[in-house]
């Protein structure tokens, strides 16, 4: 199996921009779809973007389309969230996600995840 841990997270004003990062171990990191997923409070868990394995696929949630780029470093084992022009309403914490089939916007599809990084994006 693999582990995830975020980073990257914290408090930004609005307009501002913070990126995230995903890093990853155990096991082959290319073998894997990368995704972003985000809660807020009293919510559930939503999708924000994923990556195919080789990188050269990409979705992202219609809410976060162009403002948001995920990206991935196959060398590094390392899935990376640039979010700009960040809103209020981005604030959530954010999770990593890693699957070994399906490039998707279900989390019920995602095997592995981290444990979440605080975003909160101030008005």
């Amino acid at each position: 199996q693999v582990q995830l841990v975020e980073s990257g997270g914290g408090l930004v004003q609005a307009g501002g921009s913070l990126r995230l990062s995903c890093a990853a171990s155990g096991r082959t990191f290319s073998n894997y779809v990368m995704a972003w997923f985000r809660q807020a409070p009293g919510k559930e868990r939503d999708f924000v973007a994923a990556l195919s394995k080789s990188g050269s696929s990409t979705i992202y949630a219609d809410s976060v389309k162009d403002r948001f780029t995920i990206s991935r470093d196959n060398t590094k084992n390392t899935c990376d969230l640039q979010m700009n022009g960040l809103k209020p309403e981005d604030t959530a914490v954010y999770y990593c996600a890693a699957d070994r089939l399906l490039l998707s916007k279900s989390k019920l599809v995602y095997d592995y995840w981290g444990q979440g990084t605080q975003v909160t994006v101030s008005s």
